[in-house]
């Protein structure tokens, strides 16, 4: 990589080139320069294969999280997304149903053969992820590096995101912890950044989606859901995210947004959900060609 850095020398400003060497180098692609991909059995995710993800925030009850999933699967979604553990801001928020939510999650995915992602909160509750089929990362653990070195023990996928105020270069090196580990089963997620724009809950950078495939061999995916914070502004930021290049996205939906236990004002609807689908397939028609 290269870099430049300012320096004053007899009242001149210099500009001076050097280069660093790759500090994640099984995150990029000095180790593997063919586009990394990620085999769920019912589908397959990088390397030009596309995946959805889609599903409520979070687990609520058992026919939430089943209604939700018939209605994504139906829409063409290839993975069924439920938080059982929630991080909030707020300790009186819903935290989530923990063992319970996975329970319901797992219950879905038998009935409507989905593969599941659901996001992991520390080291301790690995033992009810076995029947998971990707761990999340969230963007608050994205730099838990005792986390990271115990998904790296794993034979399954990990998606890692992006902290709300990291760099690509420490969301590969994150990468590069679960990698060294033995693990090379990681996708990474951009999930919008904080800056100094209140009126959504981040800045999504799209521009992190061919940088970081410009950078490293695994697959990107994009989640305009937590980015916005606005389910109005869901759709078209995960098309353009599609036009970008993206391998994937993950976009929360609830059967009754209004209604939700998290996060409502970013879900769409499963109505809306299934037009939004037809139109990313249209995207990547062209994308692809």
């Amino acid at each position: 990589m290269r870099f430049w850095a300012l320096t004053i020398k007899e009242g001149y400003i210099m500009i001076d080139e050097y280069r660093e060497s790759v500090s994640y180098p099984m995150a990029g692609k000095e180790a593997n320069k063919t586009p990394s991909v990620i085999d769920l059995g019912t589908c397959k995710l990088g390397g030009g294969h596309f995946a959805l993800i889609a599903g409520p925030c979070s687990v609520e009850n058992h026919d939430q999280i089943l209604s939700v999933a018939e209605a994504v699967k139906a829409a063409g979604a290839d993975i069924l997304r439920g938080g059982a553990f929630k991080p909030r801001t707020s300790p009186y928020d819903f935290q989530g149903l923990h063992e319970a939510g996975i329970r319901y999650l797992l219950e879905a995915k038998r009935a409507t053969h989905l593969p599941v992602i659901s996001e992991i909160m520390g080291v301790n509750d690995l033992d009810l992820f076995s029947d998971v089929d990707i761990v999340q990362v969230g963007a608050r653990n994205m730099q838990n590096f005792e986390l990271l070195k115990k998904l790296g023990q794993l034979k399954k996928p990990v998606l890692l995101k992006r902290g709300m105020g990291n760099t690509l270069l420490e969301l590969l090196m994150s990468a590069e912890y679960v990698i060294s580990g033995g693990n090379e089963n990681v996708i990474l997620c951009e999930r919008g950044i904080r800056t100094f724009e209140p009126y959504t809950r981040n800045t999504l950078d799209l521009s992190a989606v061919a940088a970081l495939h410009e950078l490293s061999h695994l697959p990107v995916v994009v989640d305009p859901s937590h980015a916005t914070g606005r389910w109005q502004l869901v759709p078209p930021m995960a098309m353009a995210a599609a036009a970008a290049g993206a391998d994937g996205l993950m976009i929360e939906v609830h059967n009754d947004p209004d209604h939700a236990l998290s996060d409502g004002g970013q879900s769409i609807t499963t109505k809306r959900f299934a037009a939004l689908s037809e139109k990313i397939k249209k995207i990547r028609a062209v994308v692809s060609e």
